[in-house]
């Protein structure tokens, strides 16, 4: 299986403050990969350096085998970004908001109903497409924005905290929708979760990032059975202890 992403030897200085500090990791193609972790343990700017948002201090990143420093623009054509704080247009329908949005990624008239088509079946909730984005719920405004990251077709969906402040109902659906595109479409999904337990039953693969620096990789059943752990809460706290 070929490799979607290539991460080798990130550090990210903010100033004094040292984000990620030797950051190494692999993601293959057509996986769910998560990196997980506490609050400000690194996993949004690693996101970010992928995302071609920001670039990194040291080491490097490629994605398909495009550097992310010395060609962003390529790699920008092949993801999509969903941040955790994205918002969406209050006063807009969903529909019409995904329409505005499908307009800067769409050649032509039939490509953006191509998109529209397949972000209500992502989306889900039928009719509700007509109503205005204000009148929605945390977890229905989530779930257009996934819609909206994932009817573009990348070969690459980022993902940053996807259910975080959703309740338990909306965070499943979420969770269910991510995976049920990733079968349908074959897409590649880096994400971050500080909530251990729902990455358990998401993702393929994770890596464990504390204080900038990668802690443990691998499947969750097998860093479970390697820490002789129940849960990757458990895998976690056994990991920074004996890094």
């Amino acid at each position: 299986m070929s490799s979607a992403i290539e991460a080798r030897s990130l550090v990210k200085n903010f100033g004094n403050v040292v984000a990620l500090n030797g950051c190494s990791f692999t993601v293959r193609e057509g996986e769910i990969f998560g990196l997980i972790g506490p609050n400000g343990a690194g996993k949004t700017t690693t996101l970010r350096i992928v995302g071609t948002l920001i670039k990194p201090t040291s080491g490097s990143v490629e994605v398909f085998g495009v550097d992310a420093v010395g060609d962003p623009d390529k790699i920008r054509e092949m993801i999509s970004y969903l941040p955790e704080e994205a918002g969406a247009y209050q006063n807009l329908s969903g529909n019409e908001y995904l329409r505005f949005m499908a307009g800067f990624y769409a050649g032509k008239s039939s490509d953006v109903n191509e998109m529209l088509g397949e972000a209500e079946q992502i989306f889900g909730l039928g009719e509700r497409l007509k109503d205005r984005v204000k009148g929605y719920s945390k977890g229905m405004k989530r779930r257009l924005l996934l819609a909206r990251a994932l009817m573009v077709r990348p070969k690459l969906a980022i993902l940053d905290e996807p259910t975080a402040g959703l309740d338990v109902v909306h965070a499943y659906h979420v969770r269910q929708m991510i995976k049920d595109y990733v079968e349908k479409r074959g897409v590649t999904v880096l994400l971050s979760s500080h909530n251990m337990l729902e990455v358990e039953f998401l993702c393929d693969r994770v890596v464990l990032i504390d204080k900038g620096v990668v802690v443990a990789e691998g499947r969750p059943q097998e860093l479970k059975q390697r820490y002789s752990a129940e849960n990757l809460e458990q895998v976690f706290m056994e990991a920074t202890a004996i890094g």
